[in-house]
């Protein structure tokens, strides 16, 4: 009588899990099923959101382990740059840069406004004060104009036939020696004509860069946006994309780095932790549309390719399978549960 019990429990539990498995592909493959699936599952979670804050659903802590394992601890080795390389190469020499020029791609009275705005931003102001009041821009003036007159004298002393180059030759043999006087004086004069310069136009410099950022952008607006390749070549932008990730590869390794992105969570927390999920998500600008949205956009999609390999019926047997030979599914089919 057991064993006759047993097996029929066990027949009882094979036709109740072909059932289940049935029952659950039917909703997941068959579109109406599969929408009215989405619908009570996205309105059943954002009801609970509702009542659930942030902090409530997770800690700081947490988010900090994990912003720190993909930020910080994840190699950057190996496949991420080289993928990132070919990305770059792919997009460097994409037909569409030589195919629109550059005003195609952002519009001349729209650069207008965004160079306004940047000229009137009060940090732009300050580092163009910056810069012209800056010892180091004054040397790198001195440094250019000392340049220039040594290599005038030296190309001098190399000029060929001809009375003017062998007048010119001749007094550059002369100056020769009093190059170090020479390069003195010069230098402080530059320094203080540069003083002069620079604080003199001081007052001008926001106006004279925008004017320069317009007249640049005006004279390249018809060129197609390819041009680019002749100022930038393709081992330039491969050098770029090592360099990135060689900085970041130590950036992140830094306590500056490390205490600015838990500041950046602890801020997040310190501001939403105790919103509902829902109005974060709102916040977010994700809604209810938005998440059945993307649900059917790849929910059918992939469910049909699982179906069509047999993984579906694999996945579903796996997952309901062993319920269905516990004690637990005999205790309630036996009503002693």
């Amino acid at each position: 009588m057991g064993a006759n019990q047993g097996h029929g429990d066990f027949e009882l539990a094979m036709r109740v899990l072909d059932a289940h498995v049935a029952f659950t592909k039917d909703q997941l493959l068959r579109r109406e099923g599969f929408f009215e699936l989405v619908e009570e599952e996205v309105d059943g979670l954002l009801d609970e959101a509702e009542e659930l804050t942030l902090a409530e659903a997770v800690t700081r802590e947490q988010i900090k382990a994990v912003a720190h394992k993909y930020a910080v601890q994840i190699p950057v080795e190996g496949a991420i740059p080289e993928l990132v390389g070919e990305i770059a190469a792919r997009l460097y020499n994409h037909r569409v840069n030589d195919e629109l020029d550059v005003g195609d791609v952002v519009d001349p009275h729209r650069f207008d406004e965004l160079v306004d705005a940047v000229a009137e931003m009060d940090v732009t102001h300050r580092l163009v004060r910056l810069v012209l009041n800056s010892p180091v821009t004054v040397d790198a003036c001195v440094e250019a104009v000392q340049r220039a007159v040594v290599s005038a004298v030296d190309d001098g002393k190399q000029a060929g036939g001809g009375l003017a180059q062998t007048l010119r030759g001749a007094l550059s043999r002369l100056a020769e020696p009093a190059l170090p006087a020479i390069e003195h004086g010069v230098g402080r004069l530059t320094r203080t004509g540069a003083r002069f310069v620079l604080r003199g136009n001081s007052d001008d410099a926001d106006e004279a860069l925008l004017g320069t950022a317009r007249a640049t952008w005006r004279k390249h607006t018809g060129d197609a946006v390819g041009s680019f390749r002749d100022l930038v070549s393709a081992d330039d932008v491969e050098d770029a994309v090592v360099l990135t990730f060689e900085f970041w590869r130590t950036f992140r390794d830094t306590t500056y780095f490390h205490a600015l992105l838990d500041e950046g969570i602890d801020h997040v927390f310190d501001k939403y932790g105790d919103t509902p999920l829902t109005e974060l998500l709102a916040e977010l600008g994700i809604s209810r549309e938005d998440l059945i949205e993307e649900a059917l956009r790849f929910g059918p999609s992939v469910l049909e390719k699982l179906d069509e390999r047999g993984y579906l019926d694999t996945v579903l047997r796996r997952r309901l399978a062993p319920f269905y030979a516990s004690a637990a599914f005999r205790a309630a089919v036996a009503g002693t549960a």
